[in-house]
């Protein structure tokens, strides 16, 4: 795992927990835009992901979360309001943490998260039950399908680091994950939560992902679904207008903590 301390004093910590088959470095603009806010960084690659060479991820989900949990821990090292930020399969795993567990966190931010799947690999989800745990597939998400910035196209349309091969065992769990977080009695953990969802995800339906966060009874909840935008919110054109949005919201959330935000 990395940590970037913030430019000046520091006001809180954010722990990035990235999405599936990607990396962190994928992350660089938004790293440096909170850095630049007084925002320490805690961040890294989930087991098995941003290694070259990589063949496919059978990694477990309990060691994905192993990580998150440290990356959390090493966020709460420097005694500051921590926000925990997740995109994709990273968001849905910060949910399940709450879900199940209490966690020392002043507020979360998610993007996209993957509540209900639109996107799957060729084979049908339920002909996988019966396949070989080994077998490989390709969930076939490439980045056309993620943004429509031409910046992030070029940069990253032969990430060697972007790995979407998978085995019939892993896309189980990951059922099995969706499943638990959607059909589990109880709400969440009670902190601030801001959602972002783009109306033109191709990759999950954020229909659910409103009905189940809004289903949550939370004390402060911020909702907002970015018209014209695709699954990868922080990387489309429009990234700034995002960041913003989350930037006020976490100095929201620190003035009603009795921080003062200048």
């Amino acid at each position: 795992m990395w940590k970037w301390e913030a430019d000046g004093q520091p006001k809180a910590v954010v722990v990035i927990v990235h999405s599936a088959y990607e990396h962190h470095r994928r992350y660089a603009w938004l790293i440096q835009r909170l850095r630049n806010d007084g925002f320490h960084v805690v961040t890294g690659d989930l087991p098995g992901h941003g290694k070259e060479g990589v063949a496919v991820h059978s990694e477990t989900f309990k060691v994905y979360r192993r990580f998150i949990k440290q990356l959390i821990q090493t966020g709460l090292d420097d005694h500051l309001p921590l926000f925990l930020y997740g995109h994709g399969l990273g968001a849905t795993f910060l949910l399940r943490l709450l879900q199940t567990e209490q966690v020392e966190c002043a507020g979360v931010i998610c993007t996209s998260p993957w509540l209900h799947l639109e996107y799957h690999p060729p084979l049908l989800a339920k002909v996988l039950t019966k396949l070989a745990h080994s077998m490989k597939l390709n969930h076939e998400i490439k980045p056309s399908l993620l943004s429509r910035n031409p910046e992030f196209l070029e940069q990253y349309e032969e990430d060697p680091l972007y790995v979407p091969l998978i085995t019939a065992g892993w896309y189980r769990e990951l059922q099995i994950l969706l499943k638990s977080v959607m059909q589990m009695d109880g709400a969440i953990q009670d902190v601030p939560l801001l959602l972002h969802t783009g109306e033109a995800d191709q990759i999950t339906d954020p229909t659910y992902s409103r009905k189940w966060v809004q289903a949550q009874n939370l004390s402060e909840l911020q909702y907002k679904r970015w018209k014209d935008l695709q699954h990868d919110i922080v990387q489309e054109s429009e990234r700034e207008e995002v960041y913003l949005y989350t930037h006020s919201f976490m100095n929201n959330v620190l003035r009603s903590l009795g921080y003062i935000i200048e």
